[in-house]
């Protein structure tokens, strides 16, 4: 049976500063999440898929109701608390790449590694494994303005996983690429979901990650229309 990576309880998101103006981004969310799940949120936008994992990943904290993660209760964390569990056990893809400009690929990537003090020959055991893996061999000293847009997701997905966190959450993360490019992204995610047991959860439009998807949650109006596991 699998672990229980992730829980949500009861989550509701208000936006905006009186009744007559307020926005229910979420309503009563309850979701579980088990280790080696391969999960996409979709749904029309506003329907508030990106609002959730923002709560999820500690980045927002929810109006009422609970986030767990391996049990521990992080919506109550004090911020310093928040911010170092997140960065041990949450990798965060963002769907405008957030590489730090004025370092490297090898930089970039170890950035995590080097604030969780792990040691220097770790951290280049690390990210010679994981430039193999998604296919950077050679380029890890260049600077993201001389990649391609597809190269520096690549390099983001690498930075989220060489931390080994217990969830990788990823928001939108092939809509800025071609076709071809986030085809070959989204294979490189299968291929970690498969080989290491990594716990993926996208807010996609895209339908090809859609296909892929081993569960499916749909939601509506800020609310869990419908939970699908797939074959």
């Amino acid at each position: 049976m699998n672990k229980k990576v992730f829980e949500v309880k009861n989550i509701c998101k208000d936006f905006g500063e009186s009744r007559d103006t307020t926005v229910h981004a979420l309503k009563n969310v309850n979701l579980v999440i088990q280790k080696g799940e391969f999960t996409a949120l979709v749904g029309p936008s506003g329907s508030g898929k990106s609002t959730l994992l923002n709560i999820m990943s500690g980045l927002d904290l929810p109006t009422s109701g609970e986030v767990y993660l391996n049990d521990r209760h992080i919506n109550t964390m004090a911020s310093n608390e928040l911010s170092d569990f997140r960065r041990d056990h949450i990798g965060f893809i963002f769907q405008s790449y957030n590489l730090i400009p004025v370092l490297t690929v090898k930089e970039n990537i170890e950035y995590i590694m080097v604030l969780q003090n792990i040691s220097a020959k770790e951290r280049h055991e690390r990210v010679g494994e994981i430039l193999k893996t998604i296919g950077l061999e050679g380029k890890e000293n260049r600077l993201p303005t001389q990649l391609s847009g597809g190269q520096q997701q690549r390099v983001a997905v690498a930075r989220a996983i060489v931390a080994k966190p217990d969830i990788i959450l990823a928001d939108e993360p092939t809509a800025n690429l071609d076709s071809k490019t986030g085809g070959a992204l989204l294979e490189m995610m299968m291929g970690l979901n498969e080989e290491f047991n990594k716990t993926f959860v996208f807010s996609t439009h895209d339908q090809k990650i859609m296909d892929k998807a081993k569960r499916l949650i749909t939601l509506e109006d800020g609310k869990i229309k419908s939970d699908e596991v797939l074959t």
